[in-house]
């Protein structure tokens, strides 16, 4: 049996609750937690900042990814949505 492809919006909220859990993520980290190869996961995060939902700090040697507060507030409703959807029996 095949397994089911990721939505785009599973994607994004994988991305983010990286973010979630710590503070300030690596990309290493963000695409072994969220299962992302590279080059996807770039266009994910360029989309994510154009849209105020992350932010980077770059210093030195390395760039860090945070969650913004719109960020934050995007998953509290989304987990609003995930519940809402599991009690009519929609995957989301």
């Amino acid at each position: 049996m095949r397994k089911r492809r990721r939505s785009k919006i599973r994607i994004v909220v994988d991305i983010m609750r990286v973010l979630q859990m710590s503070s300030g993520a690596k990309i290493t980290q963000i695409m072994c937690e969220a299962n992302m190869p590279y080059d996807r996961l770039l266009r994910y995060l360029e989309e994510l900042k154009s849209k105020g939902f992350i932010t980077e700090k770059r210093s030195n040697d390395h760039t860090l990814y945070y969650l913004t507060r719109k960020g934050f507030d995007f998953l509290v409703e989304f987990k609003k949505i995930e519940r809402f959807a599991k009690a009519f029996g929609i995957e989301l």
